[in-house]
């Protein structure tokens, strides 16, 4: 029996010990890239990956403007190869990036469209010109930008 249980406790460990090193080599990456599943206007995966958008602020899904803004994004990325340039930070569960279709910079490209705004904290205020004036009278920028 006890045998047994250092043999589980071992191998355990191993996939513990494996986990953290995938989880460490996918952050250390420079670059994700495939097709890309959404899951809001400011968040893809892509090839398992979470990706945050830098710089962008988008409504929540609990919002109209929020599932607009994802209805938006799943047409922009369907079917398409998405690369993400990533920065190293991490927020929640999501590594940060900018990802692209094409030369297309998505959070350029859905600032742009009206379904979010710029998040100076993190942008620097690169995006502020993109916003429209209807973005601006009916999104509300979150406090953390």
């Amino acid at each position: 029996m006890m045998k047994q249980t250092s043999k589980t406790a071992t191998i355990l460990l191993a996939n513990l010990v494996v986990s953290v090193l995938l989880a460490n080599l996918v952050s250390a990456a420079d670059t994700v890239e495939g097709r890309a599943k959404v899951r809001d206007a400011d968040t893809i995966v892509v090839s398992g990956v979470p990706v945050r958008f830098d710089g962008v602020d988008a409504p929540e899904l609990n919002t109209m403007a929020g599932r607009d803004g994802k209805r938006w994004m799943v047409n922009e990325v369907r079917d398409r190869h998405v690369v993400c340039e990533l920065t190293g930070a991490k927020t929640y569960d999501r590594l940060v990036g900018t990802c692209f279709v094409g030369n297309t910079n998505l959070s350029a490209a859905v600032i742009a469209a009206g379904h979010a705004l710029d998040c100076p904290r993190y942008s620097r205020g690169k995006y502020r010109h993109l916003e429209t004036p209807a973005a601006r009278s009916r999104i509300s920028r979150s406090g953390y930008c």
